[in-house]
């Protein structure tokens, strides 16, 4: 813990992410950042690291932007940083930038770029346009029915082209991502989606074939003047399977990938990016080749693993953000497991080869759960970490689905 900074984090959401982003601050710099959501979880509740306040009506962007004023008023002297961990958030602070700067710092790129990255119908013809990998794909609304998609090669996957307009709708069996073997299998998810009133595009994609081990991912930050300065691939063991957490990653091992790293760069210095981003990526094993997904614009709770591989997360937004004077730019090339369920559910769910390089990995201490932070202190907190990790095997019981493809 080295206190050299004056800033003064505000994280918007209390999820587990939320918590990661605050404990890589509370460690670089010796800060407790102060976290707003609607309740207090149990990923924030008596942390070291967090100063948390219950904002209620927090689905309402005027309380969050009050809120984040009302906090930086609290310390006119000191410097603000606000950061999501939802992308709907990361909407309202966007799009809400002239009400809270030069007060709070707001590192994300404008409006226009995040519309091309986050709405999943324009990054997919972005990536087109660039050359980049994708899997086939056709938007609709779900009043189309199946028969818009007749030209795509079965099975599919459905998901909405805005995480943050499909967030406002609630109904009975929601998923983040749907699957369909069959057209009869669209037409009946299309159904549900359009009988729960959502009106936005929907992208239907052909599945990439393979287990959760396809998936990939490449961290990015890029400094207030769209320049980037640190680049970091990492390949996915294991994800949620929860219908609400589907493709969330839960164990990754950081590594080297130039030419994932290069593509992933090359398509956010297009659109001029500011701050974080996580590229999906999954790796086709009929021909080797990494498809662009998704992009999530914001600094996630895999965002943690660059700061455990040794590249400080915290520290490049202070650099970037709040002191002008970003790193050079690198890229991370350390091994090392970034993981938030326990070791041995990891082993138990991925292929041999992967079950021992998580043996080798932890064994020479370059594993690391960021809730294990041994600066918590209240017991309290441990217990209900505990409660949480050992819930993960019934989760996973429940959900996983085994040998089965799980691409997104």
């Amino acid at each position: 813990m080295a206190p050299t900074s004056d800033v003064r984090p505000i994280i918007l959401g209390g999820d587990l992410g939320a918590y990661a982003t605050a404990r890589t601050f509370h460690e670089r710099y010796g800060v407790r950042s102060v976290v707003l959501s609607a309740v207090i979880t149990w990923a924030v509740r008596r942390s070291v690291a967090v100063d948390h306040r219950e904002i209620p009506g927090m689905s309402d962007p005027d309380a969050v932007v009050a809120a984040v004023r009302a906090v930086a008023a609290e310390e006119p002297g000191r410097r603000h940083l606000v950061l999501a961990s939802a992308d709907w958030l990361v909407d309202v602070v966007v799009a809400r930038r002239g009400e809270l700067e030069p007060t709070v710092v707001v590192p994300y790129a404008d409006a226009a770029a995040m519309a091309r990255i986050t709405d999943k119908g324009r990054f997919t013809a972005l990536c087109e346009e660039l050359g980049l990998p994708v899997p086939r794909t056709v938007v609709l609304k779900a009043a189309d029915g199946a028969g818009a998609a007749r030209d795509l090669t079965f099975p599919v996957v459905v998901k909405a082209a805005s995480t943050s307009a499909f967030h406002e709708v609630t109904f009975d069996g929601k998923r983040k991502v749907d699957h369909a073997d069959d057209p009869a299998a669209l037409e009946a998810v299309l159904a549900r989606i359009a009988a729960a009133g959502f009106p936005g595009d929907l992208l239907v994609q052909e599945l990439v074939p393979g287990g959760d081990g396809e998936m990939a991912a490449v961290n990015l930050f890029f400094d207030a003047d769209g320049v980037w300065r640190f680049a970091q691939y990492g390949r996915v063991l294991l994800e949620e399977h929860t219908p609400g957490a589907l493709g969330n990653s839960v164990a990754q091992v950081t590594g080297v990938h130039p030419d994932a790293v290069d593509q992933a760069r090359r398509l956010l210095e297009h659109v001029g990016w500011r701050g974080f981003a996580n590229v999906d990526l999954k790796r086709d094993p009929r021909d080797g080749v990494h498809r662009f997904l998704e992009v999530n614009p914001r600094v996630g709770r895999s965002g943690y693993a660059v700061t455990a591989s040794g590249y400080d997360v915290a520290e490049m937004y202070v650099r970037a953000f709040v002191d002008g004077a970003p790193a050079e730019p690198r890229v991370g090339t350390a091994e090392h497991l970034f993981h938030v369920v326990p070791l041995r559910l990891v082993r138990r769910y991925v292929p041999a080869a992967d079950a021992a390089l998580v043996r080798r990995l932890a064994r020479a201490g370059r594993a690391t759960n960021p809730l294990f932070y041994r600066a918590e202190r209240d017991p309290r907190r441990w217990a209900e970490i505990a409660a949480a990790q050992v819930n993960q095997f019934r989760k996973f019981a429940r959900h996983h689905p085994g040998a089965l493809p799980t691409g997104r």
